[in-house]
């Protein structure tokens, strides 16, 4: 029996670390995010996707916003996935995907991904097992694909806690601020909640050979973003990446 990634990472911070600490140390790796973004933007060479994923009131709006909040608009693209349109839901389940890949010398974020055709679908069985099987292989061809392009590939799971999400969601419906994020489909979905971890399981196993999961403990936003940004920077930072010089 394959041990529980989602288990093992947790969803907290580590008791012994400083958050006040750590939450400086955060604004360094912003501003060094930013600089590796603008050294990947002028060289474009490579490119940077980072797929986000999580139950709803994970964080993943938040991890969009505070994590890139100092890299160039002109070099970042966010793409959020709903539900697909008309037109998508003729064509092959990646056909939508891969038209918001980035070019060389961007930095591209999807908040959801092709991985709500493993997740969702699955979890509702609007598909059946041997489909899910298939689109792993697919998953998985496609993410080779795109990596020896000279794309990264980060994949992010934001790891929050059943108990924390509700009182989340709760805020929603009772702090002005935050009314607009209400969706009462939201609390509907926690009922599944056993078959999405089973499902995310499932994903961590069978489509990581190219681009690994990261499960992030993501209970506490602070350190979320702490450990996304050192992700990304240490990614960035493995590239040969100059400053391309007067042509």
């Amino acid at each position: 029996m394959q041990k529980s990634r989602i288990k093992a990472a947790g969803t907290r911070a580590p008791e012994k670390l400083d958050k006040i600490k750590t939450k400086k140390q955060l604004e360094l790796k912003k501003l060094k995010l930013g600089e590796l973004q603008n050294l990947l933007y002028a060289q474009g060479k490579y490119a940077l996707l980072v797929i986000i994923q999580g139950m709803d009131a994970s964080g993943k709006d938040g991890a969009v916003k505070n994590v890139f909040e100092a890299v160039n608009p002109m070099g970042c693209r966010v793409t959020s996935f709903k539900k697909p349109n008309e037109l998508e839901s003729k064509h092959d389940f990646l056909w939508r995907i891969h038209q918001q890949v980035p070019e060389k010398g961007m930095i591209h974020l999807f908040n959801r991904s092709h991985y709500e055709d493993v997740l969702i679908q699955r979890v509702h069985n609007w598909v059946d097992e041997a489909t899910i099987q298939q689109r792993f292989d697919h998953i998985n061809n496609f993410e080779k694909l795109l990596i020896e392009s000279n794309t990264v590939v980060l994949k992010f799971y934001l790891n929050i806690s059943k108990e924390e999400q509700l009182q989340r969601l709760e805020e929603r419906m009772t702090d002005p601020t935050k009314m607009w994020k209400h969706n009462e489909f939201d609390l509907k979905e926690r009922s599944f909640w056993p078959q999405y971890m089973k499902a995310y399981e499932d994903v961590f196993q069978n489509c990581s050979k190219h681009a690994p999961w990261h499960v992030i403990p993501s209970d506490q936003n602070w350190y979320k973003e702490f450990l996304m940004a050192e992700i990304c920077i240490n990614a960035l930072e493995k590239l040969d990446m100059k400053f391309p010089p007067i042509a």
